[in-house]
């Protein structure tokens, strides 16, 4: 009769129990390998650089070494956007401010959108609107100022025309770009379903182009922005900008960069904006979050 023994378990043989060991010691030195501020919340790690550098200036401004002449501190500047709240002249300049960018956005979001589709959408719309674009867009925009106070004076119009080149051009190169991109065999396969010309439109071209139109609308939005500046700052009497001239004149760097401080506040509300949209429009298209 003959007994099997069971080997010993030798430093280099396998083991039952060795998987579990395993990944018991994989997890451990991942959890010890991993950074302590990976657990900080998101948000709390995006506040920690605007609050050292607000805190460095603020230090430096009550410490003489940043003069209160060349800029305000913290304080002073917090204290000047309370005030000018409570009176009520920077709502009154951020309300006008936003309804030029808003019809500037929307004139010239419609026509770049339609140059974009008549042109990538047909070789003959190419043949005549792609050139022309690509040539004017080389010209800075922002040089069309004196040209367009002549054309349209100095009233609304000459503001809402410039936010509207800007936004125009931007949104017509990256919608054009998006439609030319759409992979080749999508359309192929479109048309093998049975699907016509309009039916590859908006089903296959459209849905491929979405993302290039969303990151085109980005760049509009921090053009729009940049244009309402320049435009605010030539011969207006109300808005965001009048109040940076007017703080000018008086060396009141106070005012001045809440000014600044709400133009930036205004492009990352629109901008958060956009991102919400690209989240709701490209649900079906994941992409890399980052690690």
């Amino acid at each position: 009769m003959t007994v099997d023994h069971a080997p010993p378990n030798l430093p280099g043989a396998p083991s039952e129990d060795r998987p579990a060991e395993l990944e018991t010691v994989t997890l451990a030195a991942a959890s010890a390998g991993r950074s302590p501020l990976r657990s900080v919340p998101r948000w709390l790690r995006r506040t920690v650089g605007p609050l050292l550098l607000l805190v460095v200036w603020q230090v430096l401004s009550s410490t003489g070494v940043l003069h209160a002449d060349t800029l305000a501190s913290p304080l002073t500047i917090a204290r000047a956007a309370g005030d000018l709240t409570a009176d009520g002249t920077l709502p009154t300049a951020m309300g006008v401010s936003l309804q030029r960018v808003a019809a500037g956005l929307l004139i010239g979001g419609v026509v770049g959108v339609a140059l974009a589709l008549a042109s990538g959408l047909s070789r003959l719309g190419e043949d005549l609107i792609d050139a022309t674009v690509q040539m004017l867009r080389t010209v800075p925009f922002i040089g069309l100022i004196p040209l367009l106070i002549i054309w349209l004076g100095i009233g609304e119009a000459p503001k809402i025309a410039l936010i509207s080149l800007g936004v125009a051009f931007h949104l017509y190169l990256n919608v054009y770009a998006g439609i030319r991109g759409v992979d080749e065999q999508l359309i192929e396969a479109g048309q093998s379903l049975g699907l016509g010309r309009w039916g590859l439109v908006r089903h296959v071209i459209l849905p491929g182009a979405l993302p290039g139109a969303m990151t085109g609308l980005r760049y509009s939005l921090a053009t729009a922005w940049l244009a309402l500046v320049f435009g605010e700052t030539i011969n207006a009497d109300s808005g965001i900008g009048f109040l940076m001239n007017q703080a000018r004149d008086f060396f009141r760097t106070d005012v001045i960069v809440v000014c600044l401080i709400v133009y930036a506040f205004l492009g990352l509300i629109a901008d958060a904006v956009v991102r919400t949209l690209e989240r709701l429009l490209l649900q079906w298209r994941p992409t890399f979050k980052g690690q």
